[in-house]
C-alpha cells in the first residue's frame, strides 16, 4: 500500500474515520490489516490512507455511495465494527464526503 492513495479524477467519495483508541492492541493490528485486504477486494474501492498519533485518521476512497453502503454492510466488516465499539475505541466518528477536486505532486 502506498502512503498516498492514487485516486482517479474526481468526483469520487471519501470515508473519513477518526478515532481514539483504548489501551493495548487487543487484536486491533491484525484486524486493521485484514480490513484493508478486504476493502481492496470490494467493488468501487479506490484506495486508503491512514495515520495515527493521539487521534487516528483513516480515509478510504470509493467510486460511489453504493460502494460505501455495501462495504459498511460486509459481514466481516460488521464484526470488526462491533468489536471496535466494544474493545478498541474510546471514541470515533465517521464522515462521508464527495471529493470534487484534488491536486498534488
Amino acid at each position: 500500500m502506498s502512503v498516498i492513495a492514487n485516486t482517479p479524477k474526481p468526483p469520487y467519495f471519501a470515508v473519513i474515520f477518526t478515532s481514539t483508541r483504548t489501551e493495548g492492541d487487543n487484536g486491533y493490528g491484525d484486524m486493521a490489516n485484514r480490513m484493508v485486504e478486504l476493502a481492496e477486494q470490494q467493488p468501487g474501492f479506490l484506495g486508503i490512507e491512514s495515520a495515527r498519533e493521539n487521534v487516528g485518521i483513516t480515509v478510504s476512497y470509493w467510486a460511489d455511495l453504493d460502494s460505501i453502503k455495501n462495504w459498511k454492510a460486509n459481514s466481516e466488516h460488521l464484526e470488526a465494527q462491533k468489536t471496535g465499539r466494544k474493545s478498541w475505541y474510546d471514541s470515533f466518528k465517521v464522515r462521508i464526503s464527495k471529493v470534487e477536486r484534488d491536486y498534488g505532486i
